[in-house]
């Protein structure tokens, strides 16, 4: 470690910003490759057949909404869908450039989860400095390295929806926060609640950060209470105390500027910072940051509340839902356990060594990980809510503790006689590799169109050689309509017959059906009609309303020519009688 990088970790050992020398060529080329190597992996990991997989139903809502007029996606947030506005709007923007191809709508996913992958490391790399621990540009490049290889971030990375964007912010909003709480200054706390604020425009769940940050503010203010009995160096002009040596160079000189303190100085006396304000002012300025960012949100989080019917498909979470949560942030039940081991290995280090310094990875990343699912999952046992979507921006999180997992193994192995040896890195090197190894069944499975609950593209193939002139169709339920936008070239040359209204001239979603009588008169004639189904226990769906009995009742006189299933949804074909 350099005589820099050893006086910059004293001082952030009270998360106190001390004036060091400036760094030297290869100090800067290895902190540009800790954030850009990551960031190159998520490109090439993420972007690989960026456009292979079949789009879903979710990313064909995408496409239909972005390709309407600035005023109709706002006649449309109006009563549907405020919550993806800001994505809305930012997409019709961007499809101007990129197109509305499955590969052209994903990569602002792609692009968003490239910066992720470079904050993530920036984070890690400074908490693990904060922190005291060993390497902390190996742990912040680990970091970025583990979130890059994620099949959890290559699946939203290849998402168009908004979730890639939501983690890119939940992160920089949490990079700002691990800035902000030494620092102090209110610019950084400026730059937090607008990242606050912006994160909640794409995603009002993902405010929940904001909990995780509080949990963080308040282990911090512990970890310097029980620091209390450390002797320390105290910065010049006030703040805390700084050890006069970084804890892995022994016997470094302290920093100019930096003072001794006399015997007797203690952390966590009364009165006691948390960086560079007391920790009383610095919850109150991490309050301010967060007060606006609701104030600014509070108009959405109503409108939204009016939505609320819109994830009424919501059902309770079990133990399962727990089970899938884990096993996909860690790719694969298999991996599920050392990927455990690693970030609990690496939060209970974080949090057990050096309590006097108030920021770790497992004080930050542990909160961030833990709190948002976990509240969801509490909540929707009275009121579904959860989502394992809603709670993408904690994968960063994991891979932070886990790269500190993977520290702390190189640190246990610094114990044994592999130090005498310089091969103190190989286990933890082993181990990364096993899980790098591990990973790419889980990585290749992903982009397959099975991985999604719809193959839209399958089934427009089967309408497009299937299909005749004056051929008919009808959607069961009335949401499966969304099946047709994705590829929607096939499905026009089809009459809809219980379409009212198309979803643009109705300014909605799915548009306005027809009544009952209507349909009856509009089947009149009908020789042949598809069924797009979202199936239900491997068979088109029971009715629901009286239109569906109706069309159900229409097709019953008619035989079934062939049925095929896409993953979640179903196409049939049904045709009349010869006579």
């Amino acid at each position: 470690m350099s005589d820099t990088e050893a006086a910059a970790r004293a001082g952030a050992a009270a998360g106190h910003t001390l004036a060091v020398p400036g760094k030297g060529a290869r100090e800067r080329a290895r902190d540009w490759l800790v954030i850009v190597l990551p960031a190159a992996v998520t490109l090439i990991v993420g972007g690989y057949r960026l456009g292979g997989a079949s789009m879903w139903r979710d990313e064909a809502y995408t496409k239909e909404v972005v390709t309407r007029s600035p005023g109709q996606i706002i006649a449309l947030l109006g009563h549907q869908d405020a919550v993806h506005g800001a994505y809305y709007m930012l997409m019709h923007e961007v499809t101007g450039l990129t197109g509305t191809s499955a590969a052209g709508l994903r990569l602002p996913s792609l692009i968003a989860m490239v910066i992720t992958a470079s904050f993530t490391a920036a984070a890690g790399r400074r908490l693990a400095l904060l922190a005291g621990g060993p390497a902390p540009a190996v742990t912040g490049l680990l970091a970025g390295l583990v979130f890059a290889t994620a099949p959890a971030m290559t699946w939203y990375a290849q998402d168009a929806r908004e979730y890639a964007t939501v983690t890119m912010l939940a992160t920089i909003a949490t990079y700002l926060f691990v800035r902000a709480v030494p620092d102090g200054r209110w610019g950084w706390w400026a730059g937090y609640g607008a990242a606050v604020a912006l994160t909640g425009f794409f995603n009002l769940f993902a405010v929940l950060i904001v909990v995780a940050h509080a949990l963080s503010l308040l282990m911090a203010r512990l970890r310097v209470r029980a620091g209390r009995g450390t002797p320390a160096a105290a910065p010049a002009g006030g703040g805390v105390p700084a050890p006069a040596a970084a804890p892995d160079a022994p016997g470094a000189a302290a920093p100019p500027g930096t003072r001794i303190a006399p015997p007797g100085t203690r952390i966590g006396a009364p009165g006691t910072r948390i960086g560079a304000l007391p920790d009383g002012r610095l919850a109150a300025r991490w309050l301010a940051a967060v007060v606006a960012a609701g104030i600014v949100l509070t108009p959405l989080a109503w409108a939204s509340y009016g939505q609320r019917g819109q994830i009424s498909w919501l059902t309770a979470p079990s133990y399962g839902t727990v089970v899938k949560l884990v096993t996909s942030f860690a790719g694969s039940r298999t991996l599920a356990v050392p990927f455990a081991v690693l970030a609990i290995g690496g939060a209970a280090a974080g949090l057990a060594a050096h309590r006097g310094r108030p920021l770790s990875p497992g004080v930050v990343a542990l909160p961030w990980l833990v709190a948002p699912p976990v509240i969801l999952i509490a909540v929707s046992y009275l009121h579904p809510v959860y989502d394992a979507r809603y709670i993408e921006f904690c994968l960063p999180a994991l891979a932070i503790l886990v790269a500190a997992g993977l520290a702390w193994l190189g640190r246990l192995a610094a114990l044994t006689p592999l130090s005498r040896a310089r091969l103190a890195w190989l286990p933890p090197a082993v181990v990364a590799v096993a899980l790098a190894g591990a990973l790419i069944a889980p990585q290749q499975s992903i982009r397959l169109s099975s991985a999604r609950p719809d193959n839209l593209r399958k089934i427009s193939a089967i309408l497009a050689a299937s299909e005749k002139p004056g051929d008919a169709v009808l959607y069961i339920p009335m949401q499966a309509h969304a099946l047709s936008e994705a590829y929607p070239a096939p499905f026009r040359r089809l009459r809809d017959l219980a379409l009212a209204r198309s979803p643009r001239a109705s300014a909605t979603l799915n548009g306005i059906l027809v009544s009952p009588a209507v349909l009856r008169k509009r089947f009149t004639g009908v020789r042949r009609v598809w069924i797009v189904a979202e199936e239900s226990g491997g068979h088109i769906p029971a009715p629901s309303d009286a239109l569906e009995r109706t069309e159900m009742s229409l097709v019953s006189g008619m035989n079934l020519v062939r049925q095929w299933r896409a993953n979640e949804d179903i196409l049939a074909l049904y045709a009349a009688p010869s006579r």
